[in-house]
């Protein structure tokens, strides 16, 4: 029962955050839009689009799109060994 519940914590610490930030106009934005993203099987060979021009009115206009898996994200997949893997994606857009 230790070994399991130690496996158990050295998974949880091994698991980290991720942020991938692609910026396109470093001025100050809030965000405009905030989609939970659900994949399975740790997303593989599947993909989600948010088109950002459309979402902040034309191309120019978008300030910043992110990518974002969280520690509850994280704890989510390592619950389900996987099988469930969210994420979250913000589009901010120029004021």
């Amino acid at each position: 029962m230790k070994k399991l519940i130690l496996i158990a914590a050295l998974s949880m610490v091994a698991t980290g955050c991720a942020q991938q930030t692609f910026v396109m106009a470093p001025d100050e934005a809030e965000v405009t839009t905030e989609a939970p993203q659900h994949f399975f099987i740790n997303g593989l060979a599947q993909e989600k689009e948010i088109d950002a021009a459309k979402v902040c009115g034309g191309a120019d206009k978008v300030a910043k799109v992110e990518v974002q898996e969280t520690f509850v994200n994280g704890l989510l997949r390592t619950v389900t060994f996987g099988i469930y893997t969210p994420r979250d994606a913000r589009v901010y857009c120029k004021a």
